[in-house]
């Protein structure tokens, strides 16, 4: 069942009607660097008032030892920049912080003031080189527009003091982004993935702690879900280390925001870079990946690398990069690492250019654990439906006990198309209990260690343990919908002969009773045609 519909707009939502309001004819590709970089630079204020508040506390108590007895000394302490870096803050200089922009909001020169804080914060924080958007003093950036953005994120619900985790600035983000994605179409599309997907991956995955490794990670949205997920379970930004790389340069910057706004410690690499031609992390093992690569890619410059040693499994057509996807991450997967990845249904069953060869050369690989039938319409502005890919070096378990059962020559099949809920009129999702449905199936069969004891069992039109005896004779094909079967039909207890009996009865009483009101029309029709006469 959906979940309820909320009778009040949320935090997000009014900023973001807020934020529209402002927007005018302005190009929402272009319009979302500047709302978002006026979020961060909102939230890197923020971060820093909230250590400038604390020192301010310490050097006015005089049992604390930073206790300062007159004004001078007070102030070298509370604009000394280490006094901020040495707590994971980025020092933010005087002139500079979201007070002397709010000063400034109504000035007619706001975007160089912007410009200016932009260049500052990167220039004193070498992280963020490169990253921030300082392009604000365009014609077209009116200061009406660029004030009243100030306002709004100025306002009281988003005060430092009120959220000190600062968690509400990265909602605001992480909504903003998928908003901006829903209305630029497919390019949109291809930067950001739906949060209820990345969900069931992360899911699915488990990734207590270890390197995460995303290829394709557009604006970070897959690390700050498996953030989320080890604090969720009690551990630490420390426990996962993050590897990612974007080929889009103003992608990438995003998600250097994004993930710096939640505090998430990342390598991106130096800079973008497209995966296969430039990869950042050529030594990397990582223990899970997990991607979102763009589908269907017919334009990656295979021809390049037809003797690459990452195709183990077979060459990928120069035509369709997702065989290339799948390999370029196997290859980077420690020996008892895990790989999810969404891709485009026709992955399953091609057999164009060689496809079905590589595929064939999985299976028999025994490195494809599970495959899941995805509902179309989950991504916006990409209503085809889409599958997720989980593959492994070891099917046989890991010294660790994350996985208790053996399932060498096994793959599990998941026929999720008709889970999920229709969002909007035209973007599906799930809810929690459809994520936990998936996830808990696929655990139960492998033996993870959260599923307990409970057993797998098949379950008809669902999930269905699969040999890879019985694949090959599919001629390897993936489609879940080949192997899980229909639900039972439910046994009614009523004998055949005696429901075949009734149902015509019921169909020739529908007749009659057709035919009685067909000729009460027809009188009714006579009747209005003689009274014209």
């Amino acid at each position: 069942m959906p979940p309820k519909k909320k009778q009040a707009q949320s935090l997000e939502e009014t900023l973001w009607d807020a934020a529209t309001a402002l927007r005018s004819s302005m190009d929402a590709a272009d319009y979302k660097h500047v709302v978002l970089g006026l979020i961060f630079l909102k939230y890197v204020s923020d971060t820093f008032m909230v250590r400038h508040d604390e020192l301010t506390r310490l050097v006015d108590d005089e049992s604390s030892e930073y206790f300062m007895p007159t004004e001078a000394a007070k102030r070298s302490v509370l604009e000394d920049r280490d006094e901020y870096t040495a707590e994971g803050v980025f020092w933010v200089p005087e002139g500079h912080r979201w007070t002397d922009l709010r000063k400034a909001g109504k000035q007619p020169d706001i975007g160089a003031h912007i410009d200016k804080a932009m260049e500052a914060i990167e220039r004193e924080n070498p992280k963020l080189k490169g990253v921030l958007p300082k392009n604000f003093s365009r014609q077209e950036l009116t200061p009406e527009m660029l004030g009243g953005l100030i306002d709004v994120f100025s306002r009281s619900y988003l005060a430092a003091e009120e959220h000190k985790d600062l968690d509400v600035l990265g909602r605001v983000y992480e909504y903003f982004l998928g908003k901006f994605a829903g209305g630029e179409g497919k390019r949109g599309g291809q930067y950001y993935t739906p949060r209820s997907v990345v969900q069931l991956l992360v899911e699915m995955l488990q990734p207590y702690h270890g390197r995460v490794f995303d290829p394709a990670c557009g604006s970070g949205g897959m690390f700050v879900q498996a953030d989320k997920f080890v604090r969720a379970h009690g551990g630490t930004h420390a426990d996962i280390s993050v590897y990612g790389q974007e080929s889009v340069p103003t992608t990438w910057r995003l998600a250097k925001m994004n993930l710096a706004l939640r505090g998430i410690e990342a390598n991106l690499g130096s800079e973008w870079g497209d995966s296969f031609h430039a990869d950042k992390h050529p030594d990397l093992r990582a223990d899970f990946v997990i991607a979102n690569p763009p589908f269907n890619v017919d334009d990656w410059q295979g021809e390049k690398l037809r003797q690459d040693p990452r195709w183990k499994y077979g060459v990928p057509p120069t035509s369709n990069a997702n065989y290339a996807w799948i390999q370029h991450m196997l290859h980077h997967l420690a020996p008892t690492g895990t790989m999810a990845t969404v891709l485009a249904n026709g992955s399953l069953t091609s057999t164009k250019n060689g496809e079905g060869e590589i595929r064939r050369g999985l299976v028999e690989g025994d490195v494809i654990e599970c495959v899941v039938a995805l509902p179309p319409q989950l991504f916006y502005n990409v209503p085809i439906p889409v599958c997720v890919w989980i593959l492994t070096k070891n099917k046989k378990g890991t010294p660790n006990g994350s996985r208790a059962r053996n399932r060498t020559g096994e793959t599990l099949f998941i026929d999720a198309r008709h889970v999920g809920f229709m969002e909007t009129r035209t973007v599906r999702s799930f809810t929690d209990d459809d994520i936990n449905k998936i996830a808990d199936a696929y655990h139960a069969w492998r033996g993870s260690e959260t599923s307990g004891d409970k057993p797998y069992e098949d379950v008809a039109g669902f999930c269905r343990s699969v040999t890879t005896d019985e694949i090959a004779k599919h001629d390897h094909s993936l489609s879940p919908n080949w192997y899980v079967g229909t639900v039972a039909a439910t046994d009614d207890g009523e004998p055949l002969n005696e429901k075949i009996e009734r149902l015509s009865l019921e169909i020739r009483d529908g007749f009659k009773k057709r035919e009685g009101l067909q000729a009460t029309v027809i009188a009714a029709l006579k009747s209005l045609e003689s009274a014209d006469e």
